[in-house]
């Protein structure tokens, strides 16, 4: 039943993304850029940090674009081909486990807050308002002063901060469910309160969760781009918004645009793609959308 249940699961998810046409483009760009960064290894024609030389063994600096480099070259020699590679793999997966992380705790938060009301609501919502005031780059400078920068501790930032949205719009339609009567019987039949949140309140919310998760993973990457530009990332894992430090700290942003380009392309597209895949879930969550 539970295998019957995940792939209804998943083929509801697809007719819903397959019934808007920006939901599908979004989408092929997301796989696109989740193969590239699982693949990087076996396509990367060379390793992000490496120096490199041409063909009659100079090295390889500041070269534009051309067939040996199919995106040119850095001021140290390294070929952006490959740095955007591994750098799709960082971004991507900051990007993942942040948005999953952060609508994780926002969804609980919220469902646990609408549902019970009274005290816990009231704590759980002034957190929540402490949480909103909490700027996130002030609050990575810290973590990154006590700990040393890391991938991890970028990802801890990005979660202690996305999930506020999250959590105060699930509040909200769980206080809107629990009054319908399909709750009141359940609970009336003697449903604990974790079926009733988790089994019955949170599945008819699933369009609103997912529409988050989109939500917090395109601001996710764009933190996770800020940051780095800003000399806050990881320095042993390349991301697009490190690519961008390096131009910048290189003094050759004004002439070097084959290595300005691509991350700046892809960063947009990726946070596109996923404001178009929100963008279907949004018709689900409030079918008046589609009328217009």
């Amino acid at each position: 039943m539970k295998l019957v249940r995940v792939k209804e699961f998943f083929v509801t998810q697809i007719r819903i993304i397959m019934s808007h046409k920006f939901g599908i483009f979004g989408a092929m760009i997301i796989l696109f850029f989740c193969l590239v960064g699982l693949l990087a290894p076996l396509i990367a024609p060379h390793q992000p940090w490496d120096t490199i030389r041409d063909a009659n063994g100079k090295l390889a600096i500041m070269r534009a674009p051309s067939a040996q480099f199919p995106m040119g070259t850095t001021a140290m020699g390294r070929d952006i081909f490959s740095q955007m590679l591994y750098a799709t793999r960082t971004t991507v997966l900051i990007g993942l486990v942040s948005g999953l992380i952060s609508i994780l705790i926002g969804a609980n938060l919220g469902l646990l807050s609408g549902y019970y009301g009274g005290r816990m609501d009231e704590i759980l919502m002034r957190f929540t308002d402490i949480i909103y005031g909490m700027p996130f780059l002030p609050f990575l400078i810290v973590l990154i002063s006590l700990f040393g920068r890391s991938l991890w501790f970028v990802i801890l930032a990005i979660c202690c901060i996305v999930w506020r949205t999250s959590a105060r719009v699930i509040r909200a339609q769980t206080l809107a469910i629990k009054q319908r009567q399909f709750i009141l019987a359940g609970k009336a039949r003697g449903c604990s309160d974790l079926r009733i949140i988790y089994g019955h309140i949170m599945p008819n919310i699933m369009p609103l969760l997912l529409l988050y998760t989109a939500f917090n993973i395109a601001w996710s990457v764009l933190a996770e781009a800020g940051a780095s530009f800003l000399g806050f990332g990881d320095p042993d894992n390349l991301s697009w918004g490190g690519m961008l430090y390096n131009l910048w700290i290189s003094g050759k942003i004004r002439t070097a645009w084959w290595w300005f380009a691509p991350p700046a392309v892809c960063i947009v597209l990726l946070v596109s793609a996923l404001v178009f895949v929100s963008r279907a879930y949004e018709e689900e969550a409030n079918p008046r959308l589609k009328q217009r």
